[in-house]
């Protein structure tokens, strides 16, 4: 183990890497013990943050952190490693801050108790998956280094690196818009994956789904469709190991139980413009995290309801 840290961290660099991504665990797993106890309501630990009405979210920390660190790190560039490694532990500290919230900047409502909220679980895994390739040596652009393009200094090296690395961006952004954010992010590292990932239909609740299948019902029954075909396996083993430890594991119980969690969680979004009043409502004087009923959808919001009229709207597709 010393030596791979001093062969595959210290000598390659790679120690505000390391830094980073133990302050960013370390980060994580004490906001969600924090928010947990708050949840629990434990006498002794402190409570939510308020100003006035107004909830303050640990991602504002997270933000205040980041670019505290961020800015410290750009100031100290050449500085001993020490100092960036330590300003690399703040900086991850407060993306964890922020990632765990990720959900309410991707949805724009708070939807930390929710369903949708397993979407900051997602991108903190990401996040750490992502960080651990970079600590191996893989990056974006290593492609580029079979003809050592990467290495080329030429204007048209140049150029050609730069748009490179723009549609990268630019596929990575869809593909995370279409909800698909381990797609989007380890795309990055293989660009096939992120052509795939953009040209494909969008996740029902993402907000690609929002802005552009809101008035197009066939294109959004179909993502509903695709969405719950690949999702009922995976909730039909989670229900299974659950009855399982229960003591009465049942098929016929676990394909009910499955259908009616697909019914549930998987729906269409609403149009862009009826999240206005709803993200209004909930960002600046939403529910505590202590564990109260959201608020209700403004009048028009697709539900579990409306995902069945979509299946009723096209009886030869069953999804199965």
């Amino acid at each position: 183990m010393r030596r791979w840290f001093d062969d595959a961290i210290l000598a390659e660099g790679r120690l505000p890497l390391l830094c980073f991504l133990l302050g960013f665990i370390v980060g994580f797993l004490l906001i969600r013990l924090s928010v947990r106890m708050i949840r629990k309501q434990v006498r002794w630990w402190p409570g939510n943050l308020r100003a006035g009405n107004v909830h303050i979210h640990h991602m504002v920390f997270g933000v205040v952190l980041v670019l505290a660190s961020g800015l410290g790190l750009v100031a100290t560039y050449n500085t001993g490693v020490g100092t960036i490694s330590a300003l690399a532990s703040t900086f991850g500290v407060g993306a964890a801050l922020v990632l765990d919230e990720f959900a309410l900047i991707y949805y724009l409502r708070d939807v930390y108790w929710e369903e949708q909220g397993r979407t900051s679980v997602d991108a903190v895994f990401v996040a750490v998956a992502v960080t651990g390739l970079l600590l191996l040596g893989f990056h974006p652009l290593w492609l580029l280094d079979v003809n050592d393009i990467r290495h080329d200094n030429s204007v048209a090296g140049r150029s050609f690196l730069g748009i490179f690395a723009l549609v990268n961006l630019v596929l990575a952004a869809i593909v995370i818009a279409k909800g698909k954010i381990w797609t989007g992010l380890f795309g990055m590292f293989f660009l096939p994956l992120l052509v795939v990932g953009a040209l494909r239909l969008s996740r029902p609740g993402a907000p690609w789904a929002r802005w552009r299948y809101g008035e197009r019902r066939r294109l959004m029954y179909r993502a509903v469709v695709r969405e719950r075909r690949y999702r009922r396996p995976v909730i039909r083993a989670k229900i299974f190991v659950q009855d399982l430890v229960a003591g009465k594991p049942d098929v016929a119980h676990v394909r009910s139980a499955a259908e009616q969690e697909l019914a549930r969680t998987v729906v269409p979004a609403p149009p862009a413009h009826l999240r206005t009043r709803a993200m209004r409502a909930t960002m600046h004087d939403g529910p505590d995290r202590t564990g109260p009923a959201a608020a209700p959808p403004p009048a028009g919001t697709p539900g579990p309801a409306d995902a069945g009229d979509l299946t009723a709207a096209h009886p030869q597709h069953t999804g199965h």
